[in-house]
């Protein structure tokens, strides 16, 4: 089957694909629903990156609130970037895949952890040797994911 133009130009659209710019891959996605990784770890907490602060790492579009945050990143992403690919460190507990919220997260042990909501977070905080467990079971769930461990 041939698209027209026309039809092509409908089905841009529908995919949210403006004029003269590169369709999405399907592999980078935008990481922390945009918020800046680096920012967790600064006195007052996560800040909205820029689309002109990105950069592209394991898959997914990082933005950054600043040149300086991005460079940060480039040079260690790993302690920056959130644990357990970002996914619900209570959910990993549970051996399930859970989306996590951005702006529900704790810093355990110099490294960036992120939660579903506040209950799932002090749950997590309350027993200082589940992140070490979630991070050991971890590896077992990565399989499902398209990035594997982090």
């Amino acid at each position: 089957m041939r698209l027209t133009r026309r039809a092509c130009g409908g089905l841009a659209l529908l995919l949210g694909i403006r004029p003269g710019r590169a369709a999405p891959s399907m592999v980078d996605v935008l990481a922390l629903r945009g918020f800046d990784p680096v920012s967790y770890f600064l006195p007052g907490g996560p800040q909205p990156g820029l689309p002109r602060f990105e950069l592209s790492w394991k898959g997914r579009v990082w933005r950054f609130a600043s040149a300086a945050n991005r460079e940060a990143f480039r040079r260690d992403p790993i302690v920056y970037a959130p644990r357990l690919a970002g996914y619900d460190a209570a959910g990993i507990l549970e051996e399930r895949l859970v989306d996590a919220d951005p702006l529900v997260f704790a810093l355990i042990g110099e490294k960036l952890y992120l939660f579903r909501n506040p209950g799932r977070r002090a749950r997590l905080l309350a027993e200082p040797g589940l992140a070490e467990r979630a991070e050991a079971l971890w590896p077992s769930l990565s399989r499902l994911t398209d990035g594997g461990p982090d």
